[in-house]
């Protein structure tokens, strides 16, 4: 970037995306707000001093990553975690009768702790380090589907032990309560057997066949902000992933 402002183009990467990077970054610093309708192409293009066309390309690749919605007629918003689209990117799992809907969640416990290995290596903290522990049930169509422990470096959630509840959306919650958008997840699945403890939450035997998905949630800056370890019955539903 020069000192008008404006991005220098790089020969290692494209411009739009220059262009994007600076965007994004006022969605990290909070200078633009989900639900807020963001500047026209035209004003954007003559602010960061590039083409109306570059802007056009930048904000593409921000609503194709779910960042921005274009709404016919009204213009382009900052989308919020709670857009239906917004939640199936990140909810993957589907009835086999196709009748697709996000389950409803009933908390087990919550708890602070110190983080063990894994936790710390995956969230960027040090072993030891407090973070928070969110045990709970999830249920599509009314009907216990899956257990899932969710674990937060309490260092970015100030005050989280504050909440009087915790609600289905969390990932609605990390951006309305502390300013944190989850970008982008990668996700691993194993099949593993009910444990004991989990059987009952899921109304099925003991070593029946489930599925775990271990889940890291990035930030705007690709941060870890969460871990996520989801398991599944699947005798009704099936994940889903749409590639290409």
């Amino acid at each position: 970037m020069d000192q008008s402002g404006a991005v220098a183009p790089f020969p290692y990467k494209p411009l739009y995306v220059q262009v994007r990077d600076q965007l994004v970054r006022r969605l990290i610093e909070g200078q633009w707000q989900p639900g807020q309708v963001i500047p026209s192409e035209m004003e954007l293009a003559r602010e960061v001093g590039v083409s109306q066309g570059t802007i056009r390309k930048a904000l593409d690749a921000m609503t194709a990553e779910n960042l921005l919605i274009r709404r016919q007629g009204r213009g382009t918003f900052v989308a919020r975690p709670e857009e239906s689209r917004i939640l199936f990117q990140f909810f993957r799992l589907v009835p086999d009768d196709g009748d697709v809907t996000f389950p409803s969640s009933r908390i087990l416990a919550r708890c602070s702790e110190a983080s063990g290995s894994r936790e710390a290596a995956t969230l960027g903290i040090a072993e030891g380090d407090e973070i928070w522990r969110i045990d709970r049930v999830r249920s599509l169509a009314e009907t216990p589907s899956l257990v899932e422990t969710i674990w937060l470096p309490a260092a970015r959630f100030s005050g989280f032990g504050d909440l009087a509840e915790i609600p289905n959306n969390v990932y609605g919650l990390y951006s309305e309560r502390w300013g944190i958008t989850i970008a982008r997840a990668s996700e691993k699945l194993k099949a593993v057997a009910a444990t004991c403890a989990e059987a009952p939450h899921l109304r099925c035997e003991v070593g029946a066949p489930l599925l775990e998905i271990t889940r890291v949630a990035l930030d705007l800056e690709g941060k870890p902000v969460e871990l996520r370890v989801s398991r599944c019955l699947t005798g009704t539903i099936h994940y889903r992933s749409e590639l290409g």
